[in-house]
């Protein structure tokens, strides 16, 4: 499961939620055979012996619910069987293309800056904003402490789900945000750009100096979070994401990472295993998608296929390990370089 859970399907609308007084109709934890309402006073306990304030833990559990319709989303999220070609077209539609277009002559004081400090192409920021929230327009209407409590109850990444119910009360410790306004997806994503809390916690940034570190309602903290998450994952401004390409005929493709790794790690192992010169990739018969020379310049790419040996074949640059570190999916990486190419911007 991603560190973050920024590509999160959000259960937006209308929210059966259960207070603690209707625990009864709330199936039971799977192991332990409690109530929520038992469940809960278990993590009270917990975060006592944390250190979190009486005064924290009695605001922060007060109106907790157990959310059904969380559950229902986690078990069932939907398995489509697409391709780039018909996924990029509905999460890169021209229209949102145009809205980051103009996003970024909006902001364009703020993102300039903001790409500087942190050495991030602001194209990427906004690419990763729009594909994130649309912008902040969807970005979940779940009370958080109940989405991710409800999520640890039901028992399958309970230790997970557990620890991010702790980082949400540092944050709210910290200040960063009323209980009343800490809102998320189902799964405790938060905010613009959808940080988890842990993610939250090692990544999100005061972009204005205020003090706080809201990615709820504050475009500069937005902005500032996403570059200094890209930061510190080993961003380098002077490339790129990545290329389409066109491989010969006959081309071997055990030279490109496996589609399937089964894990972050084992998927940088082949990256390090499988990577090449532009020059190296150049002998092997890889051309631009134009059929023309790649560039003579001194880098090093690894070649993937999002959609499989007969799909797309992209030479993916250092920064897409980045974008993978952010979520471990060809597709929303895909989707992001392709916004981010579509979007860039000059003045």
């Amino acid at each position: 499961m991603k560190k973050h859970l920024a590509a999160s399907i959000l259960a937006l609308g209308s929210v059966l939620a259960l207070p603690l007084s209707a625990q009864t109709a709330a199936e039971p934890h799977s192991s332990k055979k409690m109530t929520f309402e038992q469940y809960i006073e278990g993590l009270k306990q917990e975060a006592r012996e944390k250190g979190f304030s009486e005064q924290l833990i009695a605001s922060s559990f007060a109106d907790v619910s157990y959310h059904k319709r969380a559950v229902k989303a986690d078990r069932n999220q939907p398995e489509v069987v697409e391709t780039l070609e018909t996924y990029l077209p509905k999460r890169v539609p021209d229209w949102k293309v145009n809205k980051a277009k103009d996003m970024m002559k909006k902001y364009h004081k703020e993102l300039t800056a903001v790409g500087k400090q942190y050495g991030v192409q602001p194209r990427f920021i906004v690419s990763l904003w729009a594909l994130e929230s649309n912008f902040g327009k969807i970005t979940g209407n779940f009370d958080v402490i109940s989405a991710l409590s409800t999520m640890a109850y039901d028992g399958r990444r309970e230790a997970f789900f557990k620890s991010q119910v702790f980082d949400a009360l540092t944050i709210l410790q910290q200040g960063h945000i009323q209980k009343a306004d800490m809102k998320g997806s189902w799964a405790g994503a938060m905010g613009h750009n959808q940080f988890m809390p842990s993610s939250f916690l090692s990544f999100a940034a005061d972009g204005d100096g205020d003090g706080k570190k809201d990615i709820w309602n504050n475009t500069a903290d937005v902005f500032a979070s996403i570059a200094n998450y890209l930061s510190q994952v080993g961003w380098n401004n002077d490339i790129t994401w990545a290329r389409q390409v066109k491989l010969p005929q006959g081309f071997d493709n055990s030279l490109a990472i496996p589609q399937r790794t089964g894990g972050r790690k084992p998927w940088l192992q082949h990256w390090s295993r499988t990577e090449m010169s532009l020059s190296d990739w150049q002998k092997v018969g890889v051309r631009r998608y134009d059929g023309s020379d790649l560039p003579n310049v001194d880098m090093k790419a690894a070649l993937v296929f999002p959609d499989g040996e007969q799909g797309r074949a992209y030479l993916a640059y250092d920064n897409y390990k980045s974008l993978m570190h952010w979520n471990t999916s060809y597709y929303f990486v895909t989707s992001v370089g392709h916004l981010a190419d579509r979007i860039k911007f000059s003045r």
